[in-house]
């Protein structure tokens, strides 16, 4: 929840490079296009259309680092 808030004015780029992201992973992992990526590269997080971004935050969260056994 506080994630979005903190980081809506964060471009999507820099939270894709932040989680150590390229586009082309990032496209993979959520079985998308990489020209779709691109588009929404420069787009700040509050921009992007909800549909891409329902699927797109919880990858830039690190939700899936908290599934790993340790």
């Amino acid at each position: 929840m506080f994630f979005e808030f903190r980081n809506r004015n964060n471009t999507v780029k820099e939270l894709r490079k932040n989680q150590g992201y390229t586009a082309q992973e990032l496209a993979f992992k959520l079985k998308l296009d990489t020209s779709c990526i691109t588009r929404i590269d420069h787009l700040k997080l509050k921009d992007v259309p909800p549909a891409i971004k329902s699927k797109i935050l919880p990858l830039l969260r690190g939700d899936h680092l908290d599934k790993i056994p340790w």
